[in-house]
């Protein structure tokens, strides 16, 4: 295909020259579809996680071991979207195996929305759940690197906070 300056294209959101597989604490965000609300509800200021949002609990809770040089810090399955941090381990002398390539913030994101999406067709195949339309997550994510404790701090401190601020939350999407 040939290029074309009508061609649209996708600006990233990624910080440029980022190596994003290096030792740190990332904050993603991963919304679904259109936001569509499939996991659950809020009610009273707590999320009520519903089969596929189960789901998606334990495969967040898995993916450490697919990704060995990763650990799971704070998170929240929401209605219709994810937060979590994710602390990159690669290179700690001594204490695990370097993998042959270094995973990038992209790879495991990429290995749990496919993962979570094959899991969730099959859930509405078997089990009746709510159908989506198309994808299940959207194309992208959101990232942020974390660049201190402070900054730790507060994002855990949203991420607890993200249920009983719903109605406010920019993610919000009526059920």
């Amino acid at each position: 295909m040939k290029y074309g300056s009508d061609i649209r294209h996708r600006r990233s959101v990624r910080l440029k020259g980022y190596d994003y597989s290096q030792d740190g604490y990332y904050f993603v965000t991963i919304c679904t579809q259109n936001r569509q609300p499939l996991f659950g509800e809020i009610q009273k200021g707590a999320i009520i996680l519903n089969d596929a949002g189960k789901m998606i609990d334990y495969q967040w809770n898995v993916l450490a071991g697919r990704f060995t040089h990763i650990e799971l810090d704070e998170y929240i399955v929401m209605p219709n979207h994810f937060h979590g941090i994710i602390i990159v381990t690669n290179i700690r002398a001594g204490t695990r195996p370097a993998p042959t390539r270094m995973m990038t913030i992209g790879d495991m994101v990429g290995a749990f929305k496919s993962i979570t999406s094959c899991e969730y067709i099959n859930g509405v195949k078997q089990n009746h759940w709510k159908p989506f339309d198309g994808k299940l997550w959207q194309r992208n994510y959101y990232e942020r690197i974390v660049r201190n404790e402070t900054s730790l701090q507060r994002i855990r401190k949203y991420i607890v906070n993200n249920p009983p601020r719903w109605q406010q939350d920019k993610l919000f999407t009526p059920s």
